[in-house]
């Protein structure tokens, strides 16, 4: 369900919110920690940047930093950003006058469709940030996860700190 643009543009918005940087953050350094490539990872902060969840800050100590606050960034803007806007592609119970009855898969796919959107959008990312990876019998980051990244449990615990 998810492209792997909207799994990295995820992770940059973590690493991010974690690390509350005091200066923007050079896409350089972000793509180092993400262990991406810094071309994909410019393309993925640029839309990001064009859905206003992230500014960008020219200059020598230019980067990136959190455009809103992150209780304020949804999962489903996220991959709205990323992916385009989730389309059910199905006949609409609201067009009933012009179709008639729309069949029962579509009518089901309309529903799916309306929940999908309405747990995407109760998600932020500040709820990510508060378990950003797995938890296993006491140990965290004990599996592989997709959110994970170089030094993720170190920022994690130091946010905690704070």
């Amino acid at each position: 369900m998810l492209t792997g643009t909207t799994e990295l543009a995820l992770r940059a918005l973590i690493y991010l919110g974690l690390s509350e940087p005091k200066e923007p953050t050079p896409p350089k350094r972000l793509a180092e920690t993400l262990g991406c490539s810094p071309t994909y990872l410019g393309k993925t902060l640029g839309l990001l940047v064009k859905a206003d969840l992230l500014t960008s800050v020219r200059g020598a100590r230019g980067g990136v930093v959190l455009a809103r606050d992150p209780k304020t960034i949804t999962l489903l803007a996220v991959i709205e950003a990323c992916q385009g806007t989730l389309v059910g592609d199905f006949c609409r119970p609201d067009k009933v006058k012009e179709i008639g009855i729309p069949c029962r898969f579509h009518e089901v796919m309309s529903t799916l469709h309306g929940q999908v959107v309405k747990v995407l959008s109760a998600c932020t990312l500040a709820e990510l940030l508060e378990c950003p990876l797995p938890v296993m019998r006491g140990k965290r980051g004990a599996v592989a996860c997709k959110m994970k990244f170089e030094g993720a449990e170190a920022l994690f615990n130091a946010a905690r700190a704070r």
